[in-house]
């Protein structure tokens, strides 16, 4: 082929595979070279000889009119914090060196059940810990765009290997904007599905082995087109056979066009401002919508920014201590004990979430509850069909940077995921896609996000905001 197939997106290359116009094993070889010649260090453990076991398997099956998997043959990559039956997994901690799992977490074995042919592990930071893509087991990941910039974390690895094509499509996790996040500062699609929809045990964190995970963390797609994403999350919510699980999810199809859509836009916050290029980018995406015939228009979101963000965030503590042991569980209950009442330093607030009672997060849980209540309210009946608001502050900050600059005002580090978390505790679908580039050529994305179940919705206009000749 005089096509370079690795340029292709995923379903062209799914399409390509189908008609024969080339072999998985000769689509593996394309993918591996390019990641012979990667200098991003996004793809982190290999695993040639057994991809191209199963893809010459993808081969055989196609010759003999036995292909059923909607994946069938396509090569692709892992988020290394999931576990790969046989391959190395390290979730980017040095403890983790030579982890090598018996079975695969649930989210990779639907993968292979589809077909998907796994090439090997990309970068994570230890543990899934940071908002960099940084480990002393395997080093840092480059940005494709800048590589004095961050990926982003945790599925930096993922995101840059995208971008980098150095594989059409990558399994990552979302727990506090972990997917979303590298998303958007790499310049490609990325879905947190409807909590629920694919389970997460096999990942890491939780320790190797263990069946539950947060009850905030979400497996999904990270993709070049929307219509990657779509492929990828029809195989993610397919169950393998090992799963004995008697149901199919069916998720509903869009019911309008773009031109039919309620498009609400929350533009803006003083919990957490965004900078020009992110404002220009946003007004760009509702001018298209708008000329695209959809009804848009701006609000200030359902919910009160700073609250739900403290609700998030008090969530988040806790269910990061369910690995905690025993002596620093008591090292921090005494510690949170001889806090003063008065203390409110980010210190004081994170050790009163970890050692919080089981009451006081039963009332935390129902305090989420309504919240998800009230989304469910603003979207219910007349409201819009999705809402579109930043997936950032700002494009990608510079690598190792433990502060944010927005338009030269100092704001929190973790104010870089504070739109994407409005949504991390209430499980509603959310998708970063690619809107703009600064002016120094970084990208700057969007976040779509609609009523539970609504994954499809916020596909499909991925798609047609991708299609629209004033965001090209």
């Amino acid at each position: 082929m005089t096509t370079d197939m690795t340029r292709e997106p995923a379903h062209v290359q799914v399409r390509a595979l189908r008609r024969g116009e080339i072999s998985s094993r000769e689509l593996l070889d394309l993918h591996l070279a390019r990641i012979d010649a990667d200098t991003l260090n996004a793809v982190v453990t290999r695993d040639d000889d057994a991809a191209r076991v199963a893809a010459r398997e993808a081969d055989d099956r196609r010759a003999a009119g036995t292909s059923t998997g909607i994946l069938d043959g396509l090569p692709m990559t892992i988020k290394d914090s999931f576990e790969t039956a046989g391959l190395r997994t390290t979730s980017g901690a040095e403890d983790l060196a030579d982890h090598i799992p018996a079975r695969d977490a649930v989210a990779v074995a639907r993968l292979r059940h589809q077909g998907a042919v796994i090439m090997g592990k990309t970068n994570t930071p230890a543990y899934c810990q940071d908002l960099h893509t940084d480990n002393p087991l395997c080093g840092r990941t480059l940005n494709p765009h800048d590589p004095e910039r961050t990926t982003g974390g945790s599925s930096g690895g993922p995101a840059a290997a995208v971008a980098a094509h150095l594989t059409p499509a990558d399994l990552g996790s979302d727990l506090a904007g972990s997917l979303r996040l590298p998303a958007h500062y790499c310049g490609v699609h990325g879905l947190r599905p409807t909590l629920g929809l694919v389970p997460a045990r096999g990942h890491i964190p939780r320790p190797p082995g263990r069946l539950t995970s947060s009850d905030m963390l979400t497996p999904g797609p990270l993709a070049r087109h929307p219509r990657d994403l779509a492929l990828l999350l029809q195989a993610l919510t397919t169950p393998a056979p090992a799963e004995n699980t008697p149901w199919l999810v069916r998720l509903p199809a869009p019911q309008r066009n773009i031109g039919e859509l309620r498009v609400a836009v929350w533009a803006d916050d003083p919990s957490c401002p965004v900078d020009r290029a992110t404002a220009q980018a946003l007004e760009a995406v509702e001018q298209a919508l708008a000329s695209a015939g959809a009804k848009v228009h701006r609000t200030k979101g359902p919910v009160d920014f700073a609250d739900s963000l403290r609700l998030f965030e008090q969530l988040l503590h806790a269910t990061t201590t369910a690995t905690t042991d025993d002596a620093s569980a008591a090292a921090e209950l005494a510690a949170a004990r001889a806090l003063q009442d008065d203390d409110t330093s980010p210190r004081a607030t994170v050790l009163r979430h970890r050692t919080q009672t089981h009451r006081t997060w039963l009332r935390a849980d129902e305090e989420r509850h309504r919240l998800r209540e009230t989304w469910h309210r603003f979207f219910a009946d007349a409201g819009p069909d999705l809402l579109i608001t930043p997936a950032a502050p700002t494009p990608s900050i510079p690598a190792g940077s433990r502060s944010l600059l927005v338009d030269g005002a100092e704001r929190d580090f973790f104010d870089q995921t504070a739109w994407m978390n409005l949504t991390s505790h209430t499980g509603l679908p959310s998708l970063v896609a690619p809107a703009a580039r600064d002016r120094n050529g970084l990208p700057i994305g969007v976040q779509l996000t609609g009523p539970a179940y609504s994954d499809r919705l916020l596909l499909a206009v991925a798609e047609e905001l991708a299609q629209l000749p004033t965001l090209r």
